[in-house]
């Protein structure tokens, strides 16, 4: 399976019928969800967060896996070229996997290309409602492009799922209305 890996990742062929359906880890992303909107502290909320990311990052097979890896390492590296390419490959071979779209958005969003990042930010959402990552990716994304109560309308989403992101300081929530007749 190795030289099969090796093969496909070289050849950069489009194989999208062949990729299996990813996992389904909602229900256990759900419960993550639950316990990072009881945490104590910071600490406590970051490490819940990290668990949600080995769900995320679980490709449907291990052809994806090794491209998604294999991109996040270039990514990290400042490859993002080269990142760029592998995110293009994985999001070609397993189009309803969410994390392909929310790891080439990334790509996008570090070289402030905000425009190309946004397409695959609603992507990622769209078939991954919970991803609370690519919510909060959103709202700086939207934030770039200037749409700030776009940006904070999805900040208030993500941070209803995780009120410890680290973007919980970029939220202003609206000013409350008094209603008529209600002032003193």
């Amino acid at each position: 399976m190795k030289h099969l890996v090796a093969a496909f990742l070289v050849s950069g062929t489009s194989l999208a019928a062949e990729c299996p359906k990813a996992p389904d880890h909602s229900a256990a992303v759900d419960k993550l969800i639950a316990r990072v909107q009881e945490a104590d502290n910071q600490r406590t909320a970051q490490e819940i967060s990290n668990d949600m990311w080995q769900f995320w990052t679980d490709a449907p097979d291990e052809v994806a896996q090794e491209i998604l890896d294999r991109g996040m390492q270039k990514r990290s590296a400042w490859d993002l070229l080269g990142a760029r390419e592998d995110f293009d490959r994985l999001v070609r071979y397993c189009p309803d996997y969410a994390e392909g779209y929310n790891q080439r958005a990334f790509v996008n969003f570090l070289q402030q290309d905000f425009e190309a990042a946004l397409p695959d930010l609603e992507r990622a959402i769209a078939l991954s409602p919970r991803h609370v990552a690519a919510l909060s990716g959103r709202a700086l994304t939207l934030i770039g492009l200037g749409r700030g109560a776009e940006a904070q309308d999805t900040l208030a989403a993500a941070l209803e799922l995780n009120p410890w992101l680290p973007e919980r300081s970029l939220y202003t929530p609206a000013p409350v209305k008094e209603a008529p007749g209600e002032k003193l």
